[in-house]
């Protein structure tokens, strides 16, 4: 049998970190998952999933997301059920995270305040080596000043790209 989930998303709210008694780590957040189509006003609808992450791993993925973090999650799909305080029955379903991809740089989920940091940190010395938000050593174009995120941009160069390059 296979029972394999794969979500790209944002999530909702912080991670819900916890230890169960005999210390294991276990974190719970939700992930809103956009829908492939559009409803009949144009507008993109999205699924909120329930996700539970144990022990270590719960841990990173507290230190280094937070709400509106974009994150891919791979793991299973799991149903479980307890009695309620009215003594009623409650099922629960959820993904429980086994692996996880930050997909944004550190420097978009920290906010615009700490984003200058990773660009303009070397005072006008445009040879000196900046630090990536990933966090390796990267060599400044001594030529191009520009700090946008679009790699062609002040290249004047005309991009072609005809029908036959096109995968679709």
């Amino acid at each position: 049998m296979i029972n394999t989930v794969v979500l790209t998303g944002r999530l909702t709210r912080d991670v819900d970190l916890r230890y169960t008694q005999s210390g294991a780590a276990v974190g719970s957040f939700n992930l809103a998952v956009d829908r492939r189509f559009t409803n009949q006003e144009g507008n993109r609808e999205a699924d909120f999933v329930n996700c539970v992450i144990w022990r270590k791993a719960a841990e990173n993925f507290a230190n280094f997301v937070h709400k509106g973090t974009l994150v891919g999650v791979e793991g299973r799909l799991q149903t479980r059920n307890y009695e309620n305080n009215q003594g009623q029955r409650v099922y629960v379903t959820e993904v429980v995270v086994e692996n996880f991809t930050l997909l944004e740089p550190r420097s978009s989920q920290q906010g615009n305040n700490q984003n200058n940091s990773y660009n303009n940190n070397n005072n006008g010395n445009n040879n000196a080596p900046q630090e990536n938000p990933f966090g390796t050593p990267q060599q400044s174009n001594s030529g191009n000043n520009n700090n946008s995120s679009d790699p062609f941009a002040g290249s004047n160069d005309q991009i072609d790209i005809s029908d036959d390059d096109l995968p679709f």
